[in-house]
């Protein structure tokens, strides 16, 4: 852990899961309803910094988020992204894509289109994704 690395302080995003090698966040304050990062804990910057055992875990994590998110958010559209650059961690951004959102279809990272819809994410959903989470790491 560094004490500068914003990964490692995680002081703004959610935590939902935490398997002590991987952690699933939630960005909800991002301008794309259901927006959660997966972070493999430990300092790696590039995909293939890491063996191929532990690329099969990280992507395992992705994939039980894109379910999760794909059951409890019903999306037109799921977009995956390793795009960060900054971060001394290999990280997956796991975004729901609606037909309303700001950007749709184009990229995230484009223009806006519109304006931002009043959709929001369901009450329970950090409960419901862990719970998701845990049964997928159980079985």
């Amino acid at each position: 852990m560094m004490a500068d690395c914003p990964y490692c302080r995680n002081e703004v995003d959610q935590v939902i899961w935490n398997d002590g090698v991987t952690r699933v966040m939630y960005i909800d304050d991002a301008p794309f309803v259901g927006w959660c990062r997966v972070i493999w804990h430990a300092h790696a910057t590039e995909l293939t910094d890491l063996t191929e055992v532990e690329r099969n875990r990280l992507m395992r994590t992705v994939f039980a988020v894109e379910t999760g998110l794909r059951k409890l958010l019903s999306p037109a559209k799921i977009n995956l992204a390793s795009m960060g650059t900054a971060m001394p961690h290999v990280h997956w951004h796991i975004v729901p894509r609606f037909v309303d959102d700001t950007h749709f279809p184009d990229p995230v990272w484009a223009a806006a289109k519109r304006p931002p819809s009043d959709r929001t994410v369901p009450k329970n959903f950090v409960t419901a994704l862990k719970a998701h989470l845990e049964a997928e790491a159980q079985g």
